[in-house]
């Protein structure tokens, strides 16, 4: 991602007097053109986008002699991977800049060839059944044979034959294609953040280009508030200073509803695992940001790849403004073909939205006779509605829309054989759709995306990172509220909470929070997630020395105390640890309102006390009055009994808290994907480094340890606690994870017999099936949760919890979490 910079002087002849004239550049990196100053044109070989027009037909009094500059990266379109495009970049790569030229362009040739494309596409696939393939092939036959490429003079000939066959028009039930420019722009993935503002440059620039040369073409953009963010919120004046005529261009098309921002989140984050409070914010600081920069929210949820879909969605977007929604990842399913491209999405509280998938299962189609055809015959709700979404250019890196992609657009508005395709918009897209949709089917529940099941546990620090940063600004947010409402001098720290949100909704982004993306990615989210951190704790400790600074100004004579607060909305009894007179740590069991604090000077003595014993055979039980527990040697729980109705939870025979290994050995998305075949290579953790052993006797507190080795070069510690009155068992587990192409898991099989367990998504929970009756069901074989999952029966039940996890699974009367 280092930058070279050319200094290009140019003299075009006058001999060239009347012809169109490029400046071709093409080059290994990603090049930006800059003219007076000002940035003019992306150049990008993998994005067909390799010259800038210099002029388009010289005049005598245009400049002959110019200088321009070129900004060239070291990095492709993808990055700059070693041997593959997903593969950590390579250090060593070299970047070449293979041409350098100013070149006449003949654009009577580049016409002719885009007609005899489009005509040799209809030829052969329409099909030999269809005659408008045979009218389409004698026509290129006929303007070949019209045609002497030595002799300009016969080309418009050869041009009026391919004209007269594009003005052949459809009939009125012909399906009608809204094609719409795109450029999906990872904000991070195989290229650092700061490169995504350079990306953005050039692709958007490009369009600006375009724009001014096609008055018809539309641009949905839904990462502008990826620049607002690094201009806004983190470098505005120094970004702001590299594109700033850039900036007022892009603000004049949006004036003109060409340049047309979709989307109503922050990024396109993951759709999965941000909480509820987090997707809130998401759509908050989204619409907020359309609303101060273009005077409207946006209607439109934009999400084309992001790995799956929480049934919780429809109900935000609704709460947000929002009633229509396009992705169209599904389309990756690598067991069942979802069922629609068209339908209502209805989510768990029965909000319902207009959602549409582009037939065509892309967001970077190139315009082609190919793509319009598969538009037509992939749609699933043919008879239901006759209009659809082709979203055309280059994504992911950037690039954008091509002229050529618009030139063969053009030729295929209204040609009879093929699909009507117009330029149009998201709005007018689903403002059709909507007209047409009292025959649409509706989707209940999740959009589980059948591939990547190993985003819920990749890189388990952005996983930790992520659950503790929404839990501390969540804190800091109850105790600064209250601080106010309590009143005095205390002021909300609203910029500096804006501030810190934007920082976890930026990493909450669908290659970042997933962990599918470099490491260089990595490490920059670890140093936002610090940054949370630590100033979370410094507005946290402001709160609370301005809520109950009287409290913590302890009076002469009085008893030492200890200040408990409880940010949760229920009353809470607990053992917390604190610390002493002398500095030694200390238990105290003590009771604290919900949203609220207590004075803790003489703790609560427990109803029964902890008991811990060890047994003959190197077992260890442990009982609260609540719960009772065994546990051998290995640290398996062998048993957990709720002690007032004696009734078992580990079935006889089995134990659980076992550890098993996998193989993680995926067919291509290393980071991404781990598949079904994985469960066959399933072993067993049973390499004992220490035997457990008593680590706190009870009391207020029982606790046991013990470390076991994983696979070849990795340990696991983990204490596993019983608190007074507690009703669960506490799993402090730490991991020295060195393994490659591995996969841990923890199990519980557990005494309950049912068809579903339950999972908590967000401000909610939802039942999938334990058994793999269906292909849908066992395409499900890992799935992602947030805090708990869940499987009971009539009047009995066993969840397990977790504070930084995501993927789980629950198969059979196995409850599995992946660590």
């Amino acid at each position: 991602w280092e930058t070279c910079w050319f200094k290009v002087e140019l003299n075009i002849p006058p001999a060239w007097a009347g012809r169109e004239v490029h400046f071709v550049w093409e080059s290994d990196g990603e090049g930006m053109v800059w003219r007076d100053a000002q940035p003019v044109q992306g150049l990008t070989k993998e994005g067909e986008k390799t010259s800038y027009i210099l002029t388009s037909s010289l005049k005598e009094t245009d400049p002959h002699s110019l200088t321009l500059y070129v900004e060239l990266a070291c990095n492709g379109l993808f990055g700059a991977g070693k041997g593959s495009m997903i593969a950590p970049p390579d250090p060593d790569r070299r970047f070449t800049l293979s041409k350098a030229e100013l070149v006449v362009f003949n654009r009577g040739v580049y016409e002719l060839l885009v007609d005899l494309e489009i005509l040799l596409d209809m030829a052969q696939l329409l099909g030999e059944e269809n005659q408008r393939s045979f009218q389409a092939l004698y026509t290129a036959n006929q303007m070949v044979n019209v045609c002497d490429v030595m002799d300009p003079s016969t080309f418009p000939a050869a041009r009026d034959l391919a004209a007269a066959i594009f003005s052949q028009r459809n009939g009125e039930s012909q399906h009608t294609i809204h094609a719409v420019g795109h450029c999906h722009i990872d904000s991070a993935w195989l290229w650092p953040y700061e490169e995504t503002i350079r990306k953005c440059a050039r692709s958007w620039v490009t369009v600006v280009r375009l724009m001014e040369c096609n008055p018809e073409l539309t641009f949905a953009c839904s990462q502008l508030r990826l620049i607002s963010l690094l201009w806004q919120a983190q470098q505005f004046e120094w970004v702001r200073s590299w594109y700033p005529g850039l900036y007022v261009q892009i603000q004049d098309f949006v004036a003109k509803g060409r340049f047309i921002p979709v989307g109503g989140t922050w990024v396109e984050m993951d759709g999965n695992l941000p909480s509820g409070e987090s997707m809130v914010r998401q759509f908050l600081q989204g619409q907020r940001f359309f609303q101060e920069q273009f005077g409207r929210i946006c209607s439109e949820f934009w999400l084309p790849d992001t790995f799956g879909y929480s049934a919780q969605l429809p109900q935000l977007m609704r709460g947000c403004g929002i009633r229509r929604f396009l992705t169209q990842k599904l389309s990756w399913n690598l067991v069942n073909t979802f069922p629609h491209h068209t339908f209502f999405w209805e989510g768990i509280d029965g909000s319902r939205v207009l959602t549409h998938f582009p037939p065509g299962d892309s967001y970077e189609m190139h315009g082609r006779v190919e793509e319009m055809l598969k538009t037509v015959k992939n749609n699933k709700d043919k008879g239901r509605v006759n209009h659809s979404a082709l979203l055309f250019g280059f994504g992911d890196g950037g690039g954008g829309p091509t002229q050529k992609m618009l030139d063969r657009m053009k030729r295929m508005s209204d040609t009879d054989g093929l699909p009507r395709v117009q330029i149009s918009t998201p709005d007018r897209l689903f403002s059709v759709l909507e007209k047409e949709s009292s025959q649409l089917c509706t989707w209940v529940g999740e959009l589980f995306l059948e591939l990547h099941n190993g985003t819920y546990t990749t890189q388990a620090q952005i996983k930790k990172g992520n659950r503790e940063c929404e839990r501390i600004l969540h804190d800091v947010e109850v105790l600064s509220t209250l601080a106010v409402a309590r009143g005095g001098t205390f002021q909300y720290p609203a910029s500096q909470l804006q501030r810190l949100w934007r920082l976890l909704l930026l990493n909450q982004f669908h290659d970042v929070l997933p962990g599918s993306c470099i490491q260089l990615v990595v490490e920059d989210a670890l140093q936002y997630y610090a940054e949370i951190r630590r100033a979370g704790a410094w507005l946290q400790e402001e709160a609370v020395q301005s809520l109950c600074r009287e409290l913590l100004q302890p009076k002469a004579g009085s008893t030492k105390s200890t200040l408990v607060l409880n940010t949760l909305p229920w009353e809470r009894t607990e053992v917390i640890s604190r610390t002493g007179p002398a500095g030694t740590e200390t238990l105290a069991l003590v009771t604290v309102p919900s949203m609220g604090y207590a004075l803790v000077r003489e703790p609560l003595l427990p109803p029964q006390p902890v008991a811990v014993r060890k047994q003959e055979d190197g077992s260890i039980a442990m009982e609260n009055g609540v719960i009772a527990v065994c546990l051998d040697v290995m640290g398996h729980l062998t048993s957990l009994r709720l002690v007032d109705s004696e009734r078992e939870s580990v079935p006889d025979g089995c134990y659980a808290n076992r550890f098993a290994l996998f193989d993680d050995v995926p067919l291509y998305w290393d980071a991404w994907d781990v598949m079904d075949y994985h469960l066959e290579t399933r072993k067993p953790v049973t390499m004992l480094l220490k035997p457990l052993e008593i680590t706190l006797a009870g009391g207020l507190r029982g606790s046991a340890s013990f470390s076991l080795q994983i696979g070849e070069s990795s340990t696991l510690t983990q204490e596993i606690i019983l608190d007074a009155t507690c009703p669960y068992l506490r799993f402090l587990t730490q991991v020295e994870w060195k393994e490659a192409h591995k996969f841990l898991k923890v199990e519980f099989p557990v005494q309950v017999r049912s068809t579903n367990a339950t999972y908590e998504i967000q401000f909610g929970h939802l039942q999938r099936p334990t058994h793999w009756n269906t292909s849908w069901d066992w395409a499900r074989f890992e799935v992602w949760a947030h805090k708990w999952l869940d499987l009971s029966e009539h009047g009995f039940g066993v969840a397990l919890l977790n504070d930084c996890k995501y993927g789980a699974s629950a198969h059979g009367n196995v409850l599995s979490l992946s660590l």
